[in-house]
């Protein structure tokens, strides 16, 4: 299978990443294990996951997915099978937040030790801290990095002019460079990644691996209605995008899933890992036949007709 680089940080992957936030919430460990498998399974490696994950459910407090990768690492022995990419700086109960050197070493001990694991393989600034000097954050991930506890470091919701400041604090202080970013970016979320941000991607050859790459299961096709949100766990982002532009989106994928013989979600996924400087698509899903449909998306290679008319609906 085609890997990819996670930009300069010498990690490789297949063009695929598993979301790993419904662990513990849409799915439970069981589901969570046989989708675990299914995915190492089949050759593919990059799992993605944070230790905020699932705070907003309802009596949790962090560290849930974290801890059902660990479990599910323990039982198995695929540790080194997998790619594990986890994050710092969103609010942890009685924890706290943001990238200060005391905050960031003390998290990833608490992630390692959830993860069952003595490596990160990616551990990524969750959210920019503009109250961190970039230095005090670069230092703690380089002494991370220096006692073998993380192997690259990456972003994830930064803008270009703060990524492009992150870059140059860390090349003035000889510190650990950022070599991936993740972006919101899918068919119906455009504007955020494209432009300035993509263009400080390529030209810094980061990796680039989108979160939301079906954004919340609505390029899935599932959703065409406000009354189909009505009781889903992610129904209020859905009904937040919900508009003539995203329902125009969809048909698009309609009419390029009939063309293909393929379905809305691979469509999806195939436009996302045609555009420039994407390494791996982020995609989250709560059963085994969930994922299996979208690895028949890297069997596509859409048109340029195709990919012509998908740009222009989302445009």
């Amino acid at each position: 299978m085609e890997h990819r680089r996670l930009g300069r940080s010498g990690l490789a992957c297949a063009p695929l990443a598993l979301g790993c936030h419904v662990f513990g919430w849409t799915a439970d460990a069981a589901a969570s294990g046989a989708i675990l498998d299914a995915f190492v399974d089949r050759g593919f490696s990059l799992l993605d996951t944070a230790d905020t994950y699932s705070t907003w459910v309802p009596g949790h407090s962090g560290g849930e997915s974290e801890t059902i990768i660990g479990d599910w690492l323990k039982a198995t022995g695929k540790r080194d099978r997998v790619l594990i990419a986890t994050k710092v700086g969103g609010a942890m109960p009685d924890v706290g937040k943001g990238l200060s050197r005391a905050h960031i070493i003390r998290s990833a001990e608490d992630s390692l030790r959830r993860l069952r694991t003595d490596r990160i393989d990616l551990y990524q600034a969750h959210f920019d801290d503009t109250a961190t000097p970039f230095e005090e954050t670069l230092e703690a991930f380089a002494t991370l990095i220096q006692s073998g506890k993380v192997r690259a470091i990456g972003a994830s919701n930064y803008s270009a002019p703060r990524l492009a400041e992150a870059l140059a604090a860390a090349r003035a202080h000889g510190l650990p460079l950022f070599s991936c970013l993740q972006p919101h970016y899918n068919l119906v979320t455009r504007a955020y990644y494209e432009g300035d941000l993509r263009r400080l991607c390529l030209e810094e050859e980061l990796g680039v691996i989108p979160f939301r790459a079906l954004e919340a299961g609505f390029l899935t096709g599932k959703y065409r209605s406000m009354e189909d949100t009505v009781g889903a766990a992610r129904g209020a982002v859905v009904a937040g995008i919900l508009d003539e532009r995203s329902l125009d989106i969809l048909r698009e994928l309609d009419r390029a899933a009939a063309q293909f013989r393929a379905t809305p979600a691979q469509i999806a996924v195939a436009w996302l890992l045609a555009q420039p400087g994407v390494t791996a698509p982020i995609v989250s899903v709560t059963s085994v036949a969930q994922l299996t449909e979208i690895f028949g998306a890297l069997t596509l290679t859409l048109d340029a007709r195709t990919l012509m008319r998908l740009d222009m609906v989302s445009a």
